[in-house]
């Protein structure tokens, strides 16, 4: 399906645009360079970050709730606290890594996180665990929407899928590792004098802050000053940007260029479209070991069974995510994968009436469909953002505000509708519709952009082709 193309954020004639030839080779050399320094240390930091941030699931089920005495909907509670920094923070955060080195400024809260998520591990009460819970949210705001906009300045935008989703798939094995490693942590429950569930947070937190210190020399810098780059591929790679963007940019921040993020529709679009999504997302993160023990597996053996849920879903992320590239198309991934959860969702809200099977196939689907499309919003909407200033804003927008789904995923799945959980079924499958509403109004909104432009409409005004 051809581009649909979007106004630049910047007024530049298409005269002022010189087509470059680049050589081939050096490209290829150049992007697996880029591949091997940027995306994965930040796929590992993520991988901690999504550990530390779920791994109170795991906690709850070695005892968590009994030693802190909490009732009632205390655990929803210490979800919810997470979210509300982490919403409020995500724009400031952004706008800081603008004027800081992402060096710094990551490596910096990642260490801070890690120090909350050991006093997580030595608290003793309900009280100190919310504190702890809204701090991890704090520190934790900067770092995904950081990250994204880290990447979408190395890579062009029909290269930036796969790169996104190989990152985001960092958050699917997350699931994984934090039901192995709080199989293997079960063991020192008594160690100590400390339960299991105290040695789940502290040993992920000690391993967090000392890959943190690490990260500070292993993170890249924006591509004008990141270390690993030589002059002349440093030259390459900006040109080669350029020519993606056709000279595209919001490099000063100013009331005029904020008008212009905050009165783009397609960013609000794009929220919409990760509140939609992120729902699910939280959701099998902080709850598929609850569930699964629902089933009528042990705690222990419930941990087990949702390594497999997520190992799955990380495969078909990143085989979705390469497709979606080379076809230079995000639309009907979206639509693939909140299909394939809608069809989990129904099974599940139907759950008294199939089997144990049927019921842990579906945990599979609404997992893997949510998080093929979850990354995919995000790297749609990074790729019709021109210039770093509106890329900022606009990730940290999408990824903070869109991060009220977070809120909803923490408070529908009530305790006293276990194990049917009716609202939390019902309340996520209606939000993958509005993700599914959302991407097909950002979809038609390029499609109408595109008509307009091919009949002149914006010759005014630069263009630049946007992916659909």
């Amino acid at each position: 399906m051809p581009d649909t193309k979007e106004v630049i954020d910047e007024a530049n004639s298409k005269e002022t645009v010189s087509e470059v030839e680049f050589d081939p080779a050096a490209e290829k050399a150049l992007l697996w360079k880029c591949d091997i320094w940027v995306v994965p240390i930040l796929f590992l930091l993520f991988l901690l970050s999504f550990i530390d941030r779920i791994n109170i699931g795991n906690a709850r089920l070695q005892g968590l709730e009994r030693d802190l005495n909490m009732e009632g909907h205390d655990y929803n509670i210490a979800l919810f606290i997470f979210f509300i920094p982490y919403i409020l923070l995500e724009v400031p955060s952004n706008l800081i890594l603008k004027k800081v080195a992402p060096s710094t400024w990551l490596s910096g809260i990642i260490a801070a996180w890690g120090i909350v998520t050991v006093c997580q591990g030595v608290t003793h009460s309900f009280a100190g665990l919310v504190v702890c819970r809204f701090l991890l949210g704090a520190f934790e705001a900067g770092f995904v929407p950081g990250c994204v906009y880290l990447i979408s300045m190395y890579y062009k935008r029909h290269e930036l899928q796969t790169r996104i989703n190989l990152f985001f798939s960092a958050s699917i094995i997350a699931g994984a590792f934090s039901g192995l490693l709080a199989y293997a942590i079960a063991n020192m429950d008594g160690v100590a004098g400390y339960g299991a569930w105290r040695w789940i947070f502290i040993l992920e937190g000690i391993a967090t802050v000392v890959i943190a210190v690490a990260s500070k020399f292993i993170i890249a810098d924006w591509p004008e000053t990141a270390k690993f780059l030589k002059e002349d591929e440093r030259r390459l790679l900006i040109a080669r940007l350029a020519a993606d963007n056709k000279g595209a940019t919001m490099d000063r921040l100013d009331s005029k260029s904020i008008k212009r993020c905050l009165t783009d529709v397609k960013v609000y679009l794009g929220i919409l479209m990760y509140f939609g999504i992120v729902n699910t997302g939280y959701a099998t993160s902080f709850f598929t070991p609850t569930i699964l023990n629902q089933l009528g597996w042990t705690e222990i053996m419930a941990q087990v069974m949702s390594i497999p849920v997520f190992v799955v879903a990380t495969v078909v992320t990143l085989v979705c995510a390469v497709i979606s590239d080379r076809m230079r198309h995000r639309y009907a991934f979206t639509l693939l994968g909140c299909g394939v959860a809608t069809i989990g969702y129904v099974i599940l809200i139907c759950q008294h009436s199939v089997s144990v099977g049927v019921r842990y196939m579906a945990v599979f689907m609404v997992t893997a469909g949510g998080f093929v499309a979850q990354p995919v919003v995000m790297a749609w909407v990074s790729n019709n953002m021109g210039g770093h200033y509106k890329r900022s804003i606009a990730s940290s927008m999408q990824i903070g505000f869109g991060n009220s789904g977070g809120l909803v995923a923490s408070n529908v799945f009530l305790s006293s509708e276990k194990p049917g959980y009716p609202t939390g079924f019902g309340t996520s499958l209606g939000l993958v519709w509005i993700c599914v509403l959302s991407c097909t109004a950002f979809f038609w909104w390029c499609r109408r952009e595109n008509r307009i432009r091919d009949a002149g409409g914006r010759d005014y005004r630069f263009s630049l082709p946007e992916m659909s």
